[in-house]
């Protein structure tokens, strides 16, 4: 246990580093340009990812696609602060992080177009798989980032969630395990507010997300979660303390998703215009595009170039998604077990048997063949 109570308290406002306008705050030095220049490329890309996604929807390409749009500077800042041993564990709404990572943008689609499996290696680039129920994939970060501490590894684990997370018994038990056995993981909670239709003000009573830690002995912050600047610094400085061996840190950032939850989602049940039109006035992009081009790191020829390449993500998306793949039968029993048990023997038997008396039913007699 640490008698250091007061490093677990985090700060009684968000860290901010660029205002809203995009103007440098007073809270601290800024990350190097050429960091916020790479940032803010990210952000094009997912703001463009995510709104390819949603028309893939609407076109029936995609089950259902929950949207992080005006949550970019989270998703990106979340793949950028980390090394390329670490992992990262997203829930359903963090594929602008997955693809941040480097993971293919169709791999990543795949899962929710209602293909086999997540649609991806998590091996590949460290990421595991989408995870759509709450909270389930913290325990398995922690227990990800406490088996990389016995190997000594210099891995670290960063895990996202939302708001609505933090009311699941599965981010309890994640925090404690984590913070007694001081495993090197960073948890990213982002508070867009409400919980499909859930606000905030339904889910807890402690000051901030950020202050639950404070029981478990981790240490926590709030950042604006509008603010890629912040979250560089924020998250650089959790991830450097878990690798350090200081153990877990939480970090609450404060965002907002400017679309409905998902596509099933009527959002105007629940929030009204206004306070709608008040977060698209925090857009992140916005943000950070006004202090490039003040600092004079971006101009309208490397903003078109950005567009460019976010138009060739959304076009390799769009034309990857709209391809139809046969699906193979037994690809249901070759990735369940490294060694199939026996009612997988027997069942692939029988799929197997059932196929080809299909075939064989479908196949022209000898007669029909030679009219």
């Amino acid at each position: 246990m640490t008698s250091d109570a007061d490093r677990m308290m985090p700060s009684t406002e968000p860290v901010m580093l660029l205002d809203p306008d995009g103007r440098p705050t007073a809270a601290g030095a800024l990350p190097p340009v050429e960091d916020l220049v790479r940032g803010y490329a990210g952000m094009v890309v997912a703001r463009r990812f995510n709104e390819q996604a949603s028309a893939l929807v609407r076109q029936g390409r995609l089950a259902v696609y929950p949207s992080s749009s005006g949550q970019e500077a989270c998703q990106v800042a979340a793949a950028h602060v980390l090394a390329d041993g670490d992992w990262i564990f997203p829930t359903y709404r963090d594929t602008a992080a997955v693809v941040a990572r480097g993971v293919d943008p169709v791999e990543t689609l795949v899962l929710l177009k209602g293909d086999w499996h997540s649609g991806y290696d998590p091996y590949d680039r460290h990421v595991a798989p989408l995870t759509t129920p709450l909270a389930t994939q913290l325990p398995h970060a922690a227990g990800v980032a406490h088996a990389a501490r016995l190997r000594g590894e210099p891995t670290v684990v960063l895990a996202l969630c939302g708001d609505g997370a933090t009311s699941e018994g599965d981010f309890h038990e994640a925090l404690n395990f984590a913070a007694v056995f001081r495993a090197p993981v960073v948890f990213l909670v982002q508070n867009n507010r409400y919980a499909i239709s859930v606000p905030l003000s339904r889910q807890t009573a402690a000051p901030s997300l950020a202050h639950k830690g404070v029981g478990y002995g981790v240490p926590g912050e709030q950042v604006d979660g509008n603010d890629l600047a912040a979250l560089l610094t924020v998250l650089s400085g959790a991830v450097a303390r878990a690798r350090a061996g200081e153990g877990p840190q939480l970090v609450e950032a404060h965002t907002y998703r400017m679309q409905a939850h998902t596509n099933a989602d009527d959002a105007t049940r629940y929030r009204s215009d206004e306070e709608v039109a008040a977060w698209v006035a925090r857009d992140p992009l916005v943000r950070l595009e006004a202090y490039l081009r003040a600092e004079g790191a971006l101009d309208d020829a490397r903003a078109a170039t950005i567009a460019a390449d976010a138009e060739d993500v959304a076009r390799r998306t769009r034309d990857g998604i709209n391809e139809d793949v046969e699906p193979d039968p037994e690809d249901l029993f070759r990735h369940v077990y490294s060694r199939p048990t026996p009612q997988l023997v027997e069942q692939l038997a029988m799929v197997r048997d059932e196929l080809a008396r299909d075939a064989l039913a479908a196949a022209p007699t000898r007669q029909e063949a030679g009219r």
